[in-house]
């Protein structure tokens, strides 16, 4: 019988199927891998030691450069957590809007995962799509703080501005294209053979190996765990909106893509209760210039839209954080890679890696 010698292949660090600069270290016997090491640290930030050198104002620029599809979010971990340090309250209208900003921004990071995967699996129309209507979210971020991508919007003790007459008037609009925008997709893609050929039963994590990987977000949500942090711990103001928990059976890569696809509907739902019933009011507490937060330490954590996006300060009573931490998915997500492609052909790991959905900016900082 014929015997063949493994060999390794690196792919990546580059953009196209490693989402940027992700090297995957392929042990490959013939076609089919073996195993399967993610290498990161290429796109090393230095954000947590940057952060102990700048006021806790100074810090919320830089959480933008995270995970940069989900600015809002990142900002709002941030601010959560000084804002839980320092005993500020934030007004209510300055949550509502909060909500707003971030659902918009996990179903522009989610249209991101969808063009993302079609692209990495030959469908460029599908890539077309899902941008187009990404463009409309990033408008209505310009109109709110005048940026697109790295808001900066959201800030300690609510957000910079308040929320314009015409930029509820365009989420409005947004939110009721929402329903004809999935329609289109599940038309385009959904039903295809090839798509659900590739997807179906290919990459399955376990509910037991996603709760021993550590995993969060729609990964996570994919294996059958119910696991939201807005159910969970009802941050800002998400207890009072009704939505559902999308959940998987099989945790493939099928399911991972219908989650997030799922997720958008319900987005949609939240944004909506939110515009219904957003109270008026200040949107900004009124914070001290100098913020000095009692000496201690802190953990607040936001369900980011690739997981569970924490951050962890110590306080030693002056104007700079003496330590941060950030407890960031895309790096805990990736963990599971060589699970996901053990068995698989060469081909086949380009679908695990993009509904993993890892976003190298937050891996290493």
């Amino acid at each position: 019988m014929a015997q063949t010698e493994h060999y390794i292949l690196n792919m990546g660090p580059q953009h196209p199927s490693t989402h940027g600069v992700l090297r995957v270290k392929v042990e490959l016997d013939g076609e089919r891998i073996v195993h399967c090491t993610p290498v990161m640290g290429y796109l090393h930030r230095g954000i947590e030691k940057l952060m102990e050198s700048r006021t806790y104002t100074q810090c919320v620029p830089f959480t933008d450069r995270l995970d940069y599809v989900s600015s809002m979010n990142n900002n709002w971990a941030f601010c959560g957590a000084v804002e839980k340090l320092a005993g500020i309250e934030v007004p209510e209208r300055a949550e509502y809007i909060r909500v707003i900003c971030a659902e918009l921004n996990r179903i522009a990071s989610h249209q991101v995962f969808i063009g993302s995967l079609l692209i990495d699996l030959g469908a460029a129309t599908g890539m077309i799509y899902a941008f187009r209507d990404r463009e409309k979210v990033l408008d209505l971020f310009n109109i709110i703080c005048g940026a697109r991508m790295t808001c900066h919007y959201i800030r300690i003790g609510g957000v910079i501005k308040d929320a314009q007459d015409e930029f509820l008037k365009e989420t409005q609009k947004f939110v009721d294209y929402v329903p004809q925008m999935l329609q289109e997709y599940d038309n385009l893609f959904t039903g295809n053979e090839i798509f659900m050929e590739r997807l179906k039963g290919t990459s399955i994590i376990t509910k037991e190996d996603a709760l021993r990987f550590n995993m969060s977000g729609p990964n996570i949500r994919a294996s059958g765990h119910e696991y939201d942090i807005r159910k969970i711990d009802s941050y800002g103001v998400y207890d009072r909106f009704d939505f559902q928990v999308p959940t998987g059976t099989k945790g493939d890569n099928w399911d991972r893509y219908r989650i997030r696809f799922e997720e958008i509907r319900e987005s949609a739902r939240i944004i909506q209760q939110a515009l219904d019933s957003i109270p008026a009011g200040p949107y900004m507490a009124k914070v001290p210039k100098v913020l000095k937060p009692a000496k201690g330490d802190v953990y607040h954590r936001v369900e980011n839209t690739r997981g569970e996006l924490g951050f962890y300060i110590v306080s030693d009573g002056t104007t700079k954080p003496y330590r941060v931490h950030i407890h960031r998915p895309s790096f805990i997500n990736l963990q599971a890679l060589d699970t996901m492609c053990k068995g698989l052909l060469l081909a086949d790991a380009v679908a695990a890696y993009a509904t993993v959905d890892p976003l190298m900016g937050e891996v290493d900082c």
